[in-house]
């Protein structure tokens, strides 16, 4: 799997030569069904980074539509286990309430406050893994769902959520390793809910992701398909699939069907996102157009947008899309990230500075090199050279060495910068 530094590098170089790469579709997993039509929602590997992904809120005991009575609380340490139980429940219809209108501080507030009345109920951290995933925040996610693993009390869902979080970019290597456990966590979703096409759809979508296209992995969608033939995103994971084995028919006729389908902003940018790994950005916009119209708080869309616009150089268009998705994510970093790519792109170099300093401040421990590196404050060092500021170039290295301090690179242009480019 591609990292997000090396898939920007080979989008857009820093000598300013552009070049259109496949990423490497890595499949994702949706949401569980609402009556009569499925509730669909996806992930995957968008270029590195930006992904779809939108589990369903952890569940409480309170009917839809409830109030709850207003009364004062008492200090945790006075309440009885059933009204540390009512408590608990309120607290995950507060943040589930919150994700709903992306919300997310609140939310996680939210999710933490029933946490600590419950600690061992497993719904409270597969709601903030939930919110982490909304906001691209893979290792966050994955702590907060192995978290929720580890109260022996989860669900097929907390699997599948977890399944989806191991296929996403990283950095702290054992990739292969991560992938496998994908794939079994994904089956034993399987076991523990056979009737669920999203599990079956996750199996096949983390052995694509291990880049294994046999008869195996396409039964694995074809299940999904069967179990719900409503399920657009194993149409469109099964698209992929067959485009890859070359049954370009067949594969045209699954995405007509997942288009047909498709009844939200997830599923479109999913759709979205298989063509832009063919290096087909143009025929992407629209799908990711209509996806915002559908839902303007939609992080992936943005990002997915916003890279299909730096690809063809419309910097312009590139930098209000990633703005706009900022507005409703500010904590994302991949969106951070590709708009310091974008200012680095359109030599704004005091911008691009900028922007990649508040993504290193963005970005999980394993996505620091990627900051480090050519395709971030590094090559923000490399651009300043080039105009003969050494100075500034200098203030940058450093910075990037600070991140990456094993880097013998950029140790280098420290060394370059200190003698002036001499």
């Amino acid at each position: 799997m591609k990292t997000l530094n090396k898939i920007l590098e080979a989008l857009v170089r820093p000598d300013g030569r552009s070049a259109l790469v496949v990423a490497v579709l890595t499949a994702l997993v949706l949401v569980a069904t609402a009556a009569g039509v499925a509730a669909q929602t996806a992930g995957g590997d968008l270029g590195g980074g930006a992904d779809i992904f939108r589990p369903k809120n952890p569940t409480t005991k309170r009917k839809p539509g409830t109030t709850r009575p207003t009364r004062p609380r008492p200090p945790k340490p006075t309440l009885s286990p059933a009204e540390r139980a009512e408590r608990y429940e309120d607290a995950l219809d507060d943040g589930n309430k919150a994700r709903d209108e992306r919300r997310y501080p609140d939310a996680e507030k939210a999710y933490r406050t029933a946490a600590a009345l419950l600690p061992k109920d497993a719904r409270a951290p597969y709601g903030l893994g939930n919110i982490y995933v909304d906001q691209q925040r893979w290792d966050d996610a994955e702590q907060a769902y192995r978290d929720a693993m580890g109260s022996g009390q989860f669900s097929a869902e907390v699997l599948i959520a977890l399944s989806f979080v191991l296929v996403q970019p990283h950095g702290g290597g054992m990739l292969a390793q991560r992938l496998a456990e994908s794939e079994r966590y994904a089956i034993r979703a399987t076991q523990l809910d056979p009737a669920s096409a999203i599990a079956y759809d996750r199996v096949g979508a983390a052995r694509q992701a291990r880049g294994i296209l046999d008869a195996e992995t396409e039964q694995a969608f074809r299940k999904a398909v069967e179990l719900d033939s409503q399920f657009a995103v194993a149409h469109a994971h099964l698209a992929i699939l067959l485009r890859k084995t070359k049954r370009v028919p067949e594969s045209q006729a699954e995405q007509r069907r997942a288009v047909e389908l498709a009844q939200d902003a997830p599923t479109l940018v999913l759709i979205a996102e298989g063509l832009q790994s063919d290096s087909l950005y143009g025929e992407s916009q629209p799908l990711l157009n209509r996806a915002l119209e559908l839902d303007a708080k939609y992080p992936p869309a943005y990002y997915l947008l916003g890279k299909s616009y730096l690809v063809t150089r419309d910097l312009t268009q590139t930098e209000a899309i990633l703005k706009r998705g900022l507005e409703v994510s500010p904590r994302s970093f991949p969106l951070t990230f590709l708009l310091a790519r974008t200012y680095l792109v359109a030599t704004r170099l005091e911008e691009a500075e900028r922007t990649f300093g508040t993504a290193a401040g963005l970005a999980p421990v394993s996505d620091r090199k990627q900051v480090a590196g050519e395709a971030g404050l590094a090559g923000v060092g490399d651009a300043y050279m080039r105009a003969g500021r050494s100075k500034d170039a200098l203030r940058v290295y450093q910075r990037a060495a600070e991140l990456d301090p094993g880097n013998t690179a950029i140790a280098a242009k420290i060394a370059s910068a200190r003698a002036g480019g001499n």
